[in-house]
């Protein structure tokens, strides 16, 4: 049920977080997995299915930041291991609000157009209720991946608890869990969102490290580190041009060029490639991948 919605990803590459250097990006979508497994779950239990009654999962997924006109307000869900902020299409909150408070074994009626109805004090409160579920579904999950990661039992971290000051909306490079739910007998869909702060991210990175980067030892690390030692050098864009064409080149002229993926060079031997990406107006690299 892993969603990956290409259309709504930033443009730009993403800024380099040097604390995400050498983490297991690559298997967020696993994490998207489990939490759609989860939170499939969770609509099934008892005191969620009061609230979601009749609603199913669709999909879930790494995606890009909604458009605030989307989304609507944003809630903060703490801890001590990070916070999430919590957002829903305010479509699918009114039909949440409308099958847990409407008349009971009523036939749904169509969908409520959201501009037509006002703001209420109970809509605000579900909107907390909903999201606090949601996040603790998912702060359960980076609490079962750490201690499976450490192979011991598990230590909860904490609840989150709504925040006292609403949090700006993430970021177009954030990171971002967009998760899609419809409802059963109407077919109609919403999405809701979950944006993690970066603490709340090294956690989720450090439960998916892969078991074999695990099971190496300090000691190991710091023997092999000492006792290697190697250069490598990063070939970021090359060109070929006629030898008539660089004996014209005057002074001022410019040679367009295109950076794709850099070579990594050991001794001018290709090891890898890898994606370049800025930091504070350093060009870096990351995303190694073994060259072919």
């Amino acid at each position: 049920m892993t969603m990956i919605n290409k259309t709504n990803l930033p443009a730009s590459p993403q800024v380099l977080d040097p604390r995400l250097l050498g983490r297991p990006v690559h298997l967020l979508p696993q994490f998207a997995a489990q939490i759609a497994e989860d939170v499939a779950a969770a609509l099934r239990q008892p005191a969620v299915r009061r609230y979601w009654d009749g609603f199913q999962l669709e999909a879930a997924g790494f995606v890009g930041a909604p458009d605030s006109s989307q989304s609507g307000r944003w809630l903060a869900f703490e801890g001590s291991a990070g916070s999430v902020a919590f957002a829903l299409e305010r479509s699918l909150l009114l039909s949440v609000l409308n099958q847990r408070y409407g008349r009971r074994g009523a036939a749904p009626g169509p969908a409520v157009d959201p501009s037509t109805v006002r703001v209420t004090a109970t809509e605000e409160r579900l909107a907390v209720v909903l999201g606090q579920q949601i996040a603790s579904v998912l702060a359960r999950r980076v609490d079962a991946n750490l201690a499976r990661a450490h192979n011991e039992a598990g230590s909860p971290s904490g609840e989150l608890v709504p925040g006292s000051v609403p949090p700006p909306p993430p970021a177009p490079g954030g990171w971002t869990l967009g998760i899609t739910v419809r409802r059963g007998q109407s077919g109609e869909c919403g999405q809701l969102w979950l944006a993690l702060d970066q603490e709340m991210v090294a956690r989720v990175l450090l439960g998916l490290m892969p078991e074999r980067a695990r099971e190496r030892t300090p000691q190991a690390s710091v023997a092999l580190g000492t006792a290697l030692q190697v250069t490598l050098d990063g070939r970021l864009v090359s060109k070929e041009i006629t030898l008539e064409a660089l004996f014209a080149l005057k002074l001022g002229d410019i040679i367009p060029v295109t950076v794709g993926r850099a070579d990594v060079l050991l001794a001018e031997s290709r090891l890898f490639t890898a994606a370049v990406t800025e930091h504070n107006g350093t060009l870096c690299l990351t995303s190694f991948e073994d060259s072919d």
